[in-house]
């Protein structure tokens, strides 16, 4: 009843032409805002065309302005409809601050991206390169800041204070103080990565833990997506303890492998095979030089063993791979041609007659 009756007297109690005009200033902001947003960002670019930093700036601040245009309507609307007679004024005057400090720090949070040029002058000065996972990082945390005041701004603006509700949680101050404190690890963690740079976004690593491709890092955590396609998110923490190998950053692969031949195999035939794998891997362009590496190096119990070793140029997976079998099929041809057998495990046994009486 309280509520039918508020709502009949609000009824009788309008001005029913400051409504109309009120409409109308809404109306008017609503149609013209794009419109000043338009000839405001071109006059910008027609004036500082010289200067893009600026131009970046301008296109960071063209959705929230479009918004603050319409923020600005309808509080000259309502104002105007209001007269300042109603209680609650000052409650819609926080309300449009509240949201002018979000519209500002939206602004904010958009020039801070990694793209904006401020952070790529930042990484040109420090000669870092696209794949570079610095930039991205101090991104991400200038925009947390942006957050963080924006947040604290409108917590003021309400009388809203923090220190006053963390001083007063008590025992929970602890528990959030340990829960901290493992975060703030993981962030130094990051930060550490990052300014060692053991890898670069896109490269393959490997750990005792986990092996793939580094996709990102974030304030907490590393993401690796391994070669199973599965997202694996570690802790920066764990990842800066443990042995990193980065294989993205090999400028040759390795390829070791043995031949074990037939104990019968003539000496000058395994000389013949050594001499014509190494001419034919010293001569290949495919494989670093100085790094072949063919003898005649063991004997085992059932087979007599040479030892290859080569580096290819090229230290990707994939190419790797195709060398391997590259070199597989011309040993297989060279054991041919030289009437070389391979060993095979063998047991012998010996039985020994007993003597004769």
């Amino acid at each position: 009843m309280y509520f039918i009756d508020g709502l009949i007297q609000w009824y009788y109690n309008v001005r029913w032409i400051d409504l109309f005009v009120s409409i109308i200033i809404l109306i008017l902001f609503l149609l013209f805002r794009k419109l000043f947003t338009r000839y405001l960002f071109a006059f910008v670019i027609g004036r500082f065309k010289e200067h893009p930093a600026l131009i970046r700036w301008a296109e960071a601040f063209e959705k929230p302005l479009q918004y603050f245009f319409i923020l600005i309507g309808t509080y000259a609307a309502l104002r105007y409809f209001m007269h300042e007679q109603w209680s609650f004024v000052i409650d819609i005057n926080r309300i449009y601050r509240s949201i002018s400090v979000i519209l500002l720090g939206w602004g904010f949070y958009n020039v801070s991206a990694a793209s904006s040029i401020l952070l790529e002058s930042v990484g040109k000065k420090f000669g870092l390169d696209s794949s570079s996972m610095i930039i991205p990082f101090l991104s991400k945390l200038i925009r947390f800041i942006v957050v963080v005041l924006a947040v604290t701004s409108i917590g003021a603006e309400w009388g809203f204070s923090i220190n006053g509700v963390v001083a007063g949680m008590g025992l929970g101050t602890l528990a959030i103080s340990l829960a901290a404190q493992e975060s703030l690890s993981n962030i130094i963690a990051g930060i550490v990565i990052i300014l060692e740079k053991p890898f670069s976004k896109g490269d393959w690593i490997s750990t005792p833990d986990i092996e793939g491709i580094v996709e990102d890092i974030t304030f907490r955590s590393s993401k690796i997506r391994t070669f199973t396609d599965a997202l694996v998110i570690v802790p920066n923490s764990k990842l800066a303890s443990s042995a990193i190998t980065n294989g993205s950053q090999m400028g040759k692969r390795k390829i070791f492998f043995n031949i074990k031949l037939s104990l019968q195999t003539p000496g000058d035939r395994i000389e013949r095979i050594v001499d014509r794998l190494t001419e034919h891997l010293e001569n290949d362009e495919a494989v670093a030089p100085g790094s072949v590496m063919v003898k005649f190096n063991e004997f085992y119990e059932s087979s007599l063993g040479i030892m290859v070793q080569c580096f290819t140029k090229s230290p990707a997976w994939g190419d790797n791979l195709e060398y391997r079998q590259k070199l597989n099929l011309l040993v297989m041809q060279i054991l041919h041609e030289e009437e070389a057998k391979l060993a095979y495990p063998t047991h012998r046994v010996l039985v020994q007659e007993p003597d004769k009486a």
